[in-house]
């Protein structure tokens, strides 16, 4: 088929748009991100019904291929629904064990208050730093026993989880991430311009700021406070129930004979697998570099080789402790799927989606506008960029895509102005996370609330306006960053205003404050 006619106008951004205000009116996501999806086709196909029908479900167009059916047969996108059902598994395996259940009681003899529980999250959040996807997944499997105990809601526990996995890996040099900054910033830079570009990176370490000042300063404001209220209170941990998050409370009740080395022995072993997986493919065997390794990895392949390896050492282990039984752990492998059959749905969806957008040319839409900045507005690129940057990830709900249309537009703009050169990338970086941190189509947003077992239209509504306060002050840092060049003057008044912000929110009247009672008695 030819060049759409509405390709490269306002009109890409249209299926994202709807699917998202959908999502969050209707509070269902499936049907949102399907109708969104449909609509993508529609505008690429128009009156032909055929045509509709074909790039809804397969359909290649020279080396690209949109549709349901493609983004399934991915190579990518397969590793990571691979990657998925074995951690499933093997929290499945986990909490069969007990293994879960025996580390949520030793948790609870040393976890004191639902501070030291809150905290504990985003500590384990940031020590699992290599991908933003196994984090999701790991503390929220790790977690949950700790911070139900202290009627944390799921919401913000997912919050948590979400606020750890992208804003924590884009500040990592050995992560994913970096890997995936390195792939797009050119010849010679690489791991390098990742590097200076952390101190930089205002939207991540602010959102790091935040969570630890909501946790210490005891409370929350928005949408999020109805819910934290209701759980503190009313010991409905979800407000809004949902199906799927119940089954996979129900699968953790797990065994009574687990200890909390059958939690800390497959995760440790998952980590290392992993890790090494991802090295493996970067050619660390052959001779490269670990850093080198790292930022050459294909963190799809990678992730789910070591997942694989790191499931049979795990099956290996439980037998060995006599645990369970092999067919018990058997009995896991379609326990794990059930239980991400949820958010590999969704996963599918949001990748239709963002395929819809690629041939109606949002991209291209926001090439067009950023080119046509510069000259005297030079200092004022980098808060532009971050703003573009977020628009961008939360319409298409992938960071890595926005990475690779804005990073090379971005170092093109400052060749003649190479002392802005590292704010402006990192701007970009910031506001592609910003749009992956929140957007309801982002597979990672996906991932937390699977991770937490929490409903993701209300994962996607506490989180929003937590996330967007960061952002605000994020941009006003990039103006001053802009025209100073530095980092330090924009980074202590961006956590001046943060910190004055939520002093100013605590005492709102849309604020609940967490009572002492909650924060010093385990509910049990």
């Amino acid at each position: 088929m030819d060049t759409p006619a509405l390709y490269a106008t306002a009109w890409a951004v249209l299926p994202p748009l709807i699917a998202i205000v959908l999502a969050l009116i209707t509070k269902e996501v499936y049907s949102s991100l399907f109708i969104g999806v449909v609509t993508g086709a529609v505008l690429y196909a128009g009156a032909d019904f055929d045509g509709i029908l074909n790039h809804l479900l397969y359909e290649e167009v020279g080396e690209s291929k949109y549709g349901i059916i493609s983004a399934l047969s991915d190579t990518w996108n397969v590793g990571i629904l691979i990657f998925l059902v074995i951690l499933g598994i093997i929290v499945a395996l986990m909490n069969l064990s007990g293994g879960s259940k025996a580390f949520g009681g030793w948790a609870l003899k040393r976890v004191k208050s639902r501070v030291a529980a809150e905290i504990a999250t985003v500590v384990l959040g940031i020590i699992i730093f290599v991908d933003d996807y196994f984090n999701c997944l790991t503390v929220g499997s790790v977690m949950k026993p700790v911070t139900d105990e202290f009627k944390v809601s799921r919401a913000k526990l997912a919050y948590i989880i979400d606020a750890t996995a992208a804003p924590v890996c884009i500040i990592a040099p050995v992560s994913s991430w970096a890997a995936a900054v390195s792939s797009f910033a050119g010849e010679g830079q690489g791991i390098s311009l990742f590097i200076k570009c952390i101190p930089y990176n205002f939207y991540a370490i602010f959102t790091l700021v935040m969570m630890f000042a909501l946790i210490f300063m005891k409370f929350d404001y928005a949408t999020m406070a109805k819910f934290e209220m209701n759980a503190v209170e009313n010991g409905d941990l979800f407000t809004v129930h949902d199906e799927n998050a119940a089954m996979v409370d129900a699968a953790e009740e797990g065994s009574d004979k687990g200890i909390v080395m059958d939690l800390v022995f497959p995760v440790a072993v998952l980590v290392i697998s992993c890790v090494t997986g991802m090295i493996y493919t970067g050619g660390f065997f052959g001779g490269a570099g670990f850093v080198t390794a790292f930022s050459d990895s294909d963190a799809s392949i990678g992730l789910s080789m070591g997942a694989l390896v790191a499931l049979v050492i795990i099956i290996v282990y439980y037998m060995c402790r006599r645990t369970i039984s092999f067919d018990q752990c058997m009995s896991c492998v379609p326990e794990g799927m059930k239980a991400m059959a949820s958010p590999i749905l969704v996963l599918t969806l949001a990748w239709t989606l963002k395929s819809m957008t690629d041939s109606l040319g949002l991209a291209d839409f926001v090439s067009g506008l950023v080119e046509n900045m510069g000259g005297a507005a030079i200092g004022f690129i980098p808060a532009a960029l971050f703003l573009i940057a977020c628009v961008l990830a939360f319409a298409s709900g992938t960071s890595w895509g926005t990475f690779g249309i804005l990073i090379p537009l971005g170092l093109a703009i400052t060749e003649s102005h190479p002392e802005l050169s590292t704010p402006i990338i990192a701007a970009c970086m910031a506001g592609a996370v910003y749009g992956d941190h929140c957007s309801p189509i982002s597979d990672t947003t996906i991932m937390a609330s699977a991770g937490a077992s929490c409903n993701h239209v209300s994962h996607v509504s506490t989180q929003l306006p937590y996330a967007t306060t960061v952002a605000v002050v994020a941009f006003v840092s990039y103006l001053l960053a802009g025209f100073t060049g530095g980092w330090v003057i924009p980074m202590l008044v961006g956590v001046v205003l943060l910190l004055g912000a939520l002093f100013a929110l605590r005492n709102w009247d849309g604020s609940y404050k967490i009572p002492e009672s909650a924060n010093k008695v385990s509910a049990k």
